[in-house]
């Protein structure tokens, strides 16, 4: 089904995009797509109407109307292990019953839900109280999705937050919780250990390091822990009570669990109130993605446009570049939610991709990024689609001229990319400088700028926790469509399992509590040496 969008990908490639904008006035309004306030223009690429409506065809062809349908109602779409994929139930404010096995989660739902915001309010409003008074600040320990959602939300939405200050710990590298815990007060201090088996060994070696640390320190783990996870017997056992545990099912996945309880943290720092706006940005979304037909569905176009990309050209990587200081986190977000959902070499059947899978993601907020990577990206040998975002204001309304700088700077690099410089263009600049002969030649070619690097662009009025709730669910939507018309299961991710089944065998191996066995020379090497130097 590809060989078509092959052929329209060669015919292409020398055609300047500034050309499309000449042949048509109006591409930039017929090439771009709106859902509520948010407007993404997918217009400075090689995509012409022919061109989208052979994409659009990929969506019938894979039969997308049919398992979207069926990923809302509950079925079974996560194939591999055997598990409707509801994250959609947990923003589903306004919504009916949704059903998995004839049984409506939303009740379920709707109770965590209350249970989180009477919870949030009363550690706001000083009633949950730590041996040293009320609680100030909030560590969150997870990792993977149970850190980098709630992380992200937490920064984008600090302008809101007018609860306790928000920290959070992942890596089991020890320099990670010392350094966050060293500068926080046992004593008024809230835990939060997210693990939905509270097995992770990262999260629950870090867990065990801030229970010590809650005892040594006046601290009172019953009073000042918290469980995201299903697995009450085991918080128990940690020393958690029942009350102080909120579960979820396993129809939400990691990386698309910021919506229920894995977002507490973000709750507590900006209120119940805050929190709901943001799922219902969420849940809007939903409605646009069900709704809106295939050419001016923001979640399909977004999908279209990075399998044009990725799938068809060919290019590998693609740049997350929010001009928003506050979405500073939101490239590695998207890094997990897009890598580990669609980094694939299997279609659902077993057999071997016909096409690549997802390509790597990577990027920074702009404007910091202009003076690091977008050197290669201008003028480098590989192209890399750019995805800009830019709010129409900020936040800081007496640093306006700050945000219309940002804003020109955006507009810039996405014009820089498209336009690019030619090699008459860079002479010319040089002989006005007064070169001439060779090294005219040799100072303009290196000026010279290819052009013709594709970027879209999603605007919004501002960066409020409606509008991140539909950033949030518009690239999770994004990540669905992708992998129904790649024929892959979107929502499992085995290629994390095996580092970890070695790590628990190795872990004793580097501890000295097990002999060296079975492992290859270069292993066996770095064993040697760690254990000769650990002390």
């Amino acid at each position: 089904m590809w060989d078509a969008l092959f052929h329209h990908c060669d015919r292409a490639r020398t055609r300047r995009f500034a050309e499309l904008f000449e042949a048509d006035p109006d591409r930039a309004a017929r090439f771009s797509a709106a859902a509520d306030e948010l407007l993404f223009d997918y217009s400075k690429t090689n995509i012409d109407a022919e061109t989208r409506a052979a994409l659009i065809d990929l969506c019938d062809r894979a039969g997308l109307a049919g398992r979207r349908d069926a990923m809302f109602s509950g079925a079974r779409v996560n194939e591999t292990e055997g598990r409707a994929v509801l994250h959609s139930a947990l923003r589903n404010l306004d919504g009916g019953a949704v059903a998995v096995d004839g049984v409506d989660v939303m009740p379920g739902v709707r109770d965590t839900l209350d249970r989180m915001r009477a919870f949030a309010r009363a550690v706001r409003e000083g009633a949950v109280e730590a041996p040293g008074g009320t609680i100030t600040d909030v560590v969150n320990i997870g990792i993977g999705g149970s850190d980098l959602g709630p992380m992200m939300a937490a920064r984008a939405l600090s302008p809101y937050r007018d609860g306790p200050r928000c920290h959070f710990v992942s890596n089991v590298d020890g320099a990670h919780v010392a350094d966050t815990l060293a500068r926080l007060d046992a004593r008024r201090t809230l835990v939060i250990v997210a693990s939905k088996t509270f097995t992770t060994l990262e999260t629950m070696t870090n867990a065990e390091t801030a229970r010590a640390w809650l005892q040594e320190r006046g601290g009172d783990v019953a009073r000042q822990c918290v469980a995201l996870s299903s697995a009450v017997d085991r918080a128990s056992a940690f020393g958690i009570p029942a009350e102080r545990v909120f579960g979820f099912e396993d129809w939400v996945g990691g990386r698309y669990s910021l919506w229920g309880p894995i977002g507490l943290s973000v709750m507590l720092a900006v209120g119940p109130g805050r929190f709901d706006e943001m799922l219902r940005g969420g849940q809007a979304m939903d409605d646009h993605f069900r709704a809106a037909p295939w050419e001016r569905n923001l979640p399909v176009l977004l999908a279209l446009v990075g399998l044009w990309h990725a799938q068809v050209c060919g290019y590998a990587t693609r740049a997350v570049l929010p001009y928003e200081q506050r979405l500073e986190h939101l490239p590695a977000y998207l890094q997990q939610l897009e890598m580990e959902s669609n980094g694939k070499r299997v279609a659902m059947d077993g057999t071997p991709l016909e096409a690549p899978s997802g390509p790597v993601i990577w990027g920074a907020p702009g404007t910091n990024g202009q003076h690091a990577f977008y050197q290669l990206i201008h003028q480098g040998t590989q192209v890399v689609p750019c995805e800009f975002m830019l709010g129409a204001q900020g936040h800081e309304r007496d640093l306006a001229h700050h945000h219309a700088l940002l804003a020109a700077n955006c507009l810039a690099q996405a014009r820089a990319l498209m336009l690019g410089r030619s090699l008459e263009e860079a002479r010319a600049r040089m002989a006005g400088a007064g070169l001439e002969g060779a090294e005219l030649e040799r100072q303009a070619r290196h000026r010279v700028f290819p052009g013709n690097r594709p970027s879209t662009l999603l605007l919004y009025p501002q960066l409020t926790p409606f509008v991140l709730g539909q950033i949030v669910a518009l690239y999770e939507h994004r990540v669905f469509v992708e992998g129904v018309i790649l024929g892959i299961n979107s929502f499992d991710q085995w290629g994390v399992e095996l580092g970890k089944e070695l790590a628990t065998e190795l872990a004793p191996m580097v501890e000295g509590r097990a002999p060296v066995r079975g492992q290859d020379g270069s292993t066996v090497g770095a064993l040697d040496y760690l254990r000769a130097r650990s002390g």
